[in-house]
């Protein structure tokens, strides 16, 4: 019994721990990928300090060698002069950096693919956090997407529907407006002897009030050529 009620604590409580990640998904999802950025910049400084590291073993490496010619050089001065001794003492030199020098290589050997691999994780890491970069930032497009689709089916349908109503009847009412507004204008102008006088003109009936672009090019004419 008391197995069997433990099992169900845990199925419980790994339930709530599950359903508590799904409600935060994005800002897990966005902790995560910050996390993974830091460990991908510290990969690069470690993948900067190896390379480092590499140069000064082959600055050293160079030195030993230079010093191993010049030691070769100098031992073979004092061989040729019969001084076996002091060039004993440069063999034994030369001997002792050549194991440098042997140790130096691997060393460098050890360097070179160890950067080599250490460069191809942070490449692909690189790759892999820039796909995530991308599917945070759709996912939390969706995210609120899907949340303006709740409002929408819940109560901001409601509401966009009085919306659309209360467009309608403002289109209306400016329209009747307008239409009440050319009523009254042409009210105006049938009333004032003015205003009759230019429906007439502009009927035809007597001389014009306002020149036309005829008449004004008729005029330009005659000034262009006074004979015609």
């Amino acid at each position: 019994m008391f197995k069997l009620i433990s099992t169900l604590l845990r199925g419980g409580a790994y339930d709530a721990e599950q359903a508590f990640a799904d409600r935060n998904a994005v800002p897990l999802l966005a902790q995560q990928i910050r996390d993974a950025a830091q460990s991908i910049q510290s990969a690069r400084r470690s993948v900067a300090i190896a390379i480092a590291q590499n140069e000064q073993e082959r600055a050293q490496h160079a030195t030993i060698v230079s010093r191993i010619d010049d030691l070769e050089t100098r031992a073979a001065a004092a061989l040729a002069k019969g001084n076996e001794a002091l060039a004993r003492e440069g063999a034994e030199a030369i001997a002792y950096l050549e194991a440098e020098r042997d140790q130096s290589e691997k060393a460098q050997a050890q360097f070179t693919t160890a950067i080599g691999k250490l460069k191809g994780i942070v490449r692909i890491s690189e790759m892999r956090l820039q796909e995530l970069q991308r599917g945070e930032r759709l996912a939390r497009a969706t995210e609120e997407t899907q949340k303006l689709d709740v409002v929408v089916a819940g109560t901001g349908l409601a509401t966009l529907d009085d919306a659309e109503e209360t467009l309608a009847r403002l289109r209306i009412r400016q329209n009747q407006n307008e239409i009440t507004a050319s009523a009254l204008k042409a009210m105006e102008t049938s009333t004032v002897p003015a205003g009759i006088i230019e429906k007439l003109a502009n009927a035809g009936y007597g001389a014009p009030l306002r020149s036309s672009a005829d008449d004004v090019l008729a005029r330009l004419r005659s000034r262009i050529n006074p004979a015609a």
